[in-house]
């Protein structure tokens, strides 16, 4: 009896100090998180403070997404009612998007951090901004020049035009690059800083244009009558317009020919340039054989003041 009683003495010591052991684990335990629960503590009880800010945050952000939708739709139909092109159109719907983004997003970050003042807001987004556009500044040369080529249209799709010995036929102009077709077929990217800052030549901003060649005549022939069988001739070209008539001039005293001018007008499309002109050489030329009137090639004549000595080898 005596000992199962010291066995039960025994057994009741491990457990109290089994239990003491547990105590110690717990209040370390508690005393090495209990800074981490205050923490948490005290954000949920500071996200719930907040709470009511951040859902109405959430709602102005909403309203910002649909009033954004609907004014920039708006603006775009009203911007195509004004017969503007549909980039620029484009472009104004997205710049009123950003703007009521802008907007949205202030007064959502002052309804949510009630410390942040409007002029605090503004200046952090003007110092921002000023950042954005030097690290971004050629990008938004481009864009700018983009937006004042749009907005005052000197040439659309299918002009041909000429810019820094780049020639071809636009196919697009964006708000930060036009896009030119080579006859060759090579696309070019220019960008629009460039269109902006050097002058360009639009040989389609009419629908019809003059048109020059030079004609040689050789001396030797009536200068009067050659300048009228080239008018004759040059009046009967296809495709000329007949209205605006064709000029002849004698031009200079060339090396060897006195050389005329003959400017016509014509359609401006290119591939008339090369037809028309391929034409009014052909009938020139015919008209002047017909007549028997020289078209010299190049020589010159050498003069010496004395008699040239000829010695002559025997072979």
């Amino acid at each position: 009896m005596r000992e199962r009683g010291l066995s039960g003495q025994a057994t009741r010591q491990a457990a109290e100090q089994a239990g003491e052991a547990a105590q110690a684990a717990t209040d370390v335990t508690l005393r090495f998180f209990q800074p981490l629960f205050d923490q948490l503590q005290a954000m949920w009880v500071g996200f719930v403070q907040t709470l009511p800010q951040l859902v109405l945050s959430l709602i102005v952000l909403v309203l910002t997404w649909v009033l954004a939708a609907a004014f920039s739709g708006a603006v775009k139909k009203m911007a195509l009612r004004a017969h503007m092109r549909r980039t620029l159109a484009d472009l104004f719907q997205t710049l009123t998007g950003i703007v009521i983004w802008i907007l949205g997003i202030l007064i959502a970050s002052m309804i949510l951090f009630p410390s942040v003042t409007p002029a605090q807001a503004i200046g952090a987004l003007g110092i921002g901004g000023i950042a954005v556009g030097l690290a971004f500044r050629d990008t938004f040369e481009n864009f700018l020049a983009g937006i004042m080529i749009l907005a005052r249209e000197p040439m659309e799709k299918g002009d041909v035009i000429e810019v820094e010995d780049v020639r071809g036929e636009v196919e697009e102009v964006t708000i930060r690059d036009t896009y030119i077709r080579k006859r060759s077929n090579e696309l070019v990217i220019v960008p629009n800083s460039m269109l902006f800052k050097n002058p360009v030549e639009i040989d389609t901003d009419r629908d019809i244009r003059r048109y020059d060649i030079v004609v040689g005549v050789a001396y030797g022939e009536d200068a009067t009558a050659a300048l009228e069988v080239i008018r004759s001739a040059a009046e009967g070209v296809e495709g000329i317009v007949q209205e605006k008539g064709v000029d002849v001039f004698a031009r200079e005293f060339g090396a060897s020919s006195i050389d005329y001018t003959v400017r016509w007008w014509a359609d401006s499309d290119p591939r008339r340039l090369h037809e028309t002109r391929s034409a009014m050489v052909l009938a020139i030329k015919a008209a002047l054989d017909e007549a028997g009137i020289e078209i010299p090639f190049p020589y010159r004549t050498l003069t010496f003041d004395e008699p040239l000595t000829v010695r002559r080898e025997e072979g």
